[in-house]
């Protein structure tokens, strides 16, 4: 090996060039070649600690793109005080469009990553982040700013609700299986978090130097150096790499299995429900309990809001841990019941007007939302293994594991929808009555109906279909 190849690969590489070890090839344009995340020596001289970094700058990006996908969930409550005259209707749009557009991008990016590579694909998509968080600044700046470009600005808040499928995807490809599980994990809690900070964050910063009043540009204007860290981040520490292959022909054999829709239908029900609540949950209760109209104590009051999405988030990882204890049908089956019983206290004890007793049950809610996402994602693998179409035609533990890393890409999008649907039925339900009540009930019945599904497909029929532990 050259002095000069020496170099340019470090000592750490150098290692990873001896003997029974396959070598990394450091191209121009931070690319990897060689990349083998299953070979242990790899792994252990070179492997680790060139994933962990991508990973950590990976979770950041990921944490801005949930903050700026929630941004108008909490400005859109004090709208009003700057000046902004919109109907209900209209704030309800502003509410859900981000999760609409983000949802539908969750698909494509899946695919970014294959076709630019992981640290390209995170930098664009960190400065794709720049044009809502800017645009929401100058917007709610002027409040003549007409409805439509308000809610083409929210749609723009969609690319933080995309980045999660292709940080996921571009995670995925630098762990190995043993070790996959848990960086996946990390990510998508980390990415979660951003929902909570930013409805901790943004109330009090708008009134922290507003004095009496509410300064709404800055809820977009503070997280510009944070996304430009992002970006300088990814471009001067992550890398690509020329493994990183798509997989287009997985996604299209997963779509045709009834078991994805199944799955999907029951990933609306817990993860739509965590990001469909922490969307509304301020505004929820800015009408709820209107005695908080003071700005500072309204600032406070909605700060709290951060406390559903937080708690939802930590959740997440001890569901998925319950269901490998107890089973993933077992434990979702048992968070739907939760959700539905808890939403029903909550609709019975409102007329109590009680604040902390509905923030209480609001965080029950979340909790038991974040168990169901931990089970239901720790389902899709096992029953793709064990009873998909392909694994009982014969199929290799490969053709079965590339539709399982497929159909979790699919699921996280179509579950995502969830956050457009629960501001859309509780909007067309107070329209219709003057109040959010038929909705809860609405949910309450979804949510039973969520359970009998699940227990029919993966509990009832378990040992006939050979399904075992789902």
């Amino acid at each position: 090996m050259t002095a000069e190849r020496t170099a340019e690969l470090g000592t750490a590489d150098v290692d990873a060039a001896r003997p029974g070890t396959l070598t990394l090839d450091h191209r121009p344009g931070r690319w990897i070649a060689n990349w083998d995340a299953e070979n242990k020596e790899q792994w252990e001289s070179t492997g680790r600690p060139i994933a962990r970094r991508n990973l950590n700058w990976s979770i950041f990006a990921e944490f801005l793109g949930f903050v700026v996908w929630q941004l108008w969930s909490i400005v859109v409550v004090q709208l009003p005080s700057a000046g902004f005259r919109f109907s209900t209707n209209e704030i309800f749009w502003l509410i859900s469009m981000p999760s609409l557009v983000g949802a539908t991008l969750r698909i494509p990016y899946t695919f970014m990553v294959p076709r630019f590579g992981g640290r390209n694909w995170t930098i664009v998509s960190a400065l794709l982040l720049l044009l809502p968080a800017i645009g929401l600044g100058l917007c709610v700046a002027n409040p003549a700013t007409p409805f439509g470009v308000m809610l083409f600005v929210a749609a723009l808040a969609g690319f933080g609700g995309g980045n999660f499928a292709s940080s996921m995807a571009n995670i995925t490809f630098f762990y190995p299986a043993r070790e996959k599980g848990w960086a996946l994990g990390l990510n998508a809690a980390g990415g979660n978090l951003g929902a909570a900070i930013a409805q901790l964050a943004v109330p009090i910063a708008i009134t922290l130097l507003a004095a009496g009043t509410v300064n709404l540009p800055v809820a977009g204007f503070m997280w510009v150096p944070l996304i430009l860290l992002a970006a300088f981040g990814a471009w001067k520490y992550m890398n690509n790499l020329t493994s990183a292959k798509g997989d287009v022909a997985g996604s299209l054999a997963a779509l045709k299995e009834p078991h994805l829709w199944v799955m999907a239908l029951l990933y609306i029900g817990t993860f739509g429900s965590f990001i469909g609540f922490a969307g509304v949950f301020p505004k929820l209760i800015k009408d709820y309990f209107p005695a908080f109209s003071a700005i500072s104590v309204g600032a406070v009051a909605l700060s709290l809001a951060f406390l559903g999405p937080l708690v939802g988030s930590l959740a997440r990882p001890y569901g998925g841990r319950l269901a490998d204890r107890m089973g993933g049908a077992r434990m979702t089956i048992t968070a739907f019941a939760a959700m539905a019983v808890i939403t029903l206290s909550m609709i019975w004890t409102l007329p109590l007007k009680n604040f902390w007793l509905f923030l209480f049950l609001f965080l029950l809610l979340f909790t038991a939302s974040g168990f169901g996402n931990g089970a239901t994602y720790r389902m899709i693998p096992v029953i793709f293994a064990t009873s998909s179409r392909a694994a009982r035609s014969g199929a290799s533990t490969v053709a079965t594991q590339r539709l399982a890393s497929s159909a979790l890409g699919l699921i996280s999008a179509i579950g995502a929808y969830g956050g457009f649907v629960i501001p859309q039925v509780l909007n067309a339900s107070n329209t219709a009555s003057g109040s959010y009540t038929p909705a809860f009930y609405g949910f309450v019945g979804a949510y039973v109906l969520m359970l009998v599904v699940c227990w029919f497909c993966y509990i009832r029929n378990a040992n006939r279909n050979a399904m075992g532990h789902v």
